[in-house]
């Protein structure tokens, strides 16, 4: 993992432990219940679904970041963590 001295959450460790699969979008680090059902209304069910909408804007965290708040109400922190949660994915497993 590249989390240069940040602590890693228990969440984010357990997502970064194993393939995504079939995990509902809610498994993703920084993803509360309520910006889960936002996702899940707009058809972001799965987090591989989420991480091809990442993986769509090239990765680019802010551009990330900015679509989350704007399309689907999350917090900053809900956003950030998202953001980070896919990247240290893709570092892990692409």
């Amino acid at each position: 993992m590249h989390l240069d001295m940040e602590p890693v959450s228990p969440r984010l460790r357990a997502f970064l432990s194993e393939p995504m699969g079939e995990k509902d979008v809610c498994w993703v680090d920084g993803i509360s219940q309520e910006l889960a059902i936002n996702l899940v209304t707009k058809g972001f069910s799965k987090a591989y679904i989420l991480l091809g909408q990442f993986l769509l804007m090239h990765k680019n965290e802010e551009e990330f970041r900015k679509w989350l708040i704007c399309c689907f109400g999350a917090t900053e922190c809900e956003a950030q963590r998202s953001a980070t949660c896919l990247k240290e994915w893709c570092t892990c497993f692409l």
